[in-house]
């Protein structure tokens, strides 16, 4: 087996290293998240001519995958060494009747939760695993709200590896099952994610896991990779063009900088025109640490601990929350948070005008965009996308109180009684 501090070489693989974002030292692709000279997190540096040899056509000849973009990606340039269930090429829908109520002009949906594990999640977990496959780890984990379990424990089935994921103790009912369901272990911890996060990187350092790769911490540099596909794919699918605005749901902060980092990429290699985007930022107002920072006029986030109904984004100490902010200054968006109430009015009403059934986290990018309408930092003339990163099924209880609207026996009378006939 190849050696867990060796990296593995591909030909036409256009990574080239692991590269600190605070300090720029340099380190070989291999599985290591944090810098040992400023102990900043690493990210993948690429071969730059290889990222602008790519074109459209080969991108478009690729499977409706995020493989169709391996060419961009660190990890699965060889089919044969992909850890996947082929997420991707989710519905972008042209939202007009969601449009029409909120006052706006070109509305779209991104719904990843129509990936195979039903959030955006499997993009992730498919490109950390390809790479933690090609470095020689023979079991796969992840501290997890929620989606990333599902999505660890279902990649690891398909591909006959054992699994291990950490969740906190009072997760919602319908993740614990969607995770269970695949026979690997399930260890609830009495915490919040922060703790299982803590706990995670502590066992990373034992000899125990030192087959395991945690999606989001050993191998973390290729698993943030996996969402710049939500970059590329909305920029292909409304024809090679980068939108003017998108509202992005924010945890740790990272699936925000890195589909603005992929918006960019596409500029910087000629696939699409380079064009402004602004970038705002959705948090729950019980767990808003990113959010709060920004208003405050501040660069330092301080952890705060996470309430409220959309624990897929309660990371109360988000790792990625100074670039998210630098993300959202510089391309001139804004962040807001929402409450828990405004959270499910948001689910309802997405699903009202779309069809789209979101789980909390798109609720709370939904009620967001009304927010930041009100408030006026968003432009209503302007294109704008928004991401729901996850299926409704998996949080029920948020609108457990949703029911039938009529009740009545099964006869015509009881049909005109009720109203139903004229």
């Amino acid at each position: 087996m190849t050696s867990l501090a060796t990296p593995v070489t591909v030909a036409d693989n256009p990574a080239r290293a692991l590269v600190c974002r605070g300090c720029g030292a340099e380190y070989p692709l291999a599985a290591q998240h944090a810098c040992h000279q400023c102990f900043g997190p690493l990210e993948i540096g690429y071969h730059t001519d290889r990222l602008a040899a790519v074109t459209r056509e080969q991108i478009e000849a690729g499977p409706q995958n995020i493989w169709r973009y391996a060419a961009l990606l660190p990890a699965g340039q060889d089919p044969a060494s992909r850890v996947t269930l082929n997420p991707g090429m989710t519905p972008l829908i042209r939202a007009d009747p969601l449009a029409r109520e909120l006052g706006m002009k070109a509305l779209w949906v991104k719904d990843d939760s129509a990936n195979p594990t039903h959030s955006f999640k499997d993009r992730v977990v498919s490109v950390a695993l390809t790479a933690a496959k090609g470095l020689g780890f023979t079991r796969y984990a992840c501290a997890s709200t929620g989606n990333l379990a599902n999505s660890v424990a279902a990649h690891a089935a398909r591909s006959g590896a054992p699994s291990m994921v950490f969740i906190p103790y009072d997760l919602e009912r319908g993740k614990v099952i969607t995770t269970a369901v695949y026979g690997g272990d399930v260890v609830a911890i009495e915490g919040s994610y922060d703790d299982v996060n803590r706990l995670c990187q502590e066992l990373t350092e034992t000899d125990e896991f030192e087959q395991t790769a945690f999606v989001n911490v050993n191998v973390r540099p290729f698993y943030a990779e996996g969402s710049k596909t939500l970059g590329y794919e909305v920029a292909e699918q409304l024809g090679w063009r980068i939108p003017e605005q998108v509202v992005i749901p924010m945890a740790s902060g990272e699936l925000l900088t890195k589909i603005d980092r992929g918006f960019g990429e596409l500029a910087e290699t000629g696939l699409v025109e380079a064009a402004p985007c602004k970038v705002f930022g959705a948090q729950s107002s019980g767990c808003a640490p990113i959010a709060t920072a920004l208003h405050n006029g501040a660069d330092e986030i301080v952890p705060v601990k996470p309430t409220g109904i959309a624990k897929s984004l309660n990371i109360g100490s988000p790792a990625a929350g100074p670039y998210a902010l630098e993300s959202v200054k510089r391309t001139g968006g804004w962040m807001e948070h929402v409450d828990d109430e405004e959270i499910r009015e948001g689910i309802r009403l997405l699903a009202r005008t779309t069809g789209v059934f979101a789980e909390t986290a798109g609720g709370v990018v939904v009620a967001t965009l009304r927010k930041l309408l009100e408030a006026g930092k968003l432009d209503p003339e302007a294109e704008t996308v928004i991401y729901n990163t996850g299926e409704g099924l998996k949080t029920l209880d948020a609108v457990a109180g949703a029911g039938p609207t009529h009740e009545i026996k099964p006869s015509l009378r009881a049909a005109k009684t009720a109203g139903l006939l004229a």
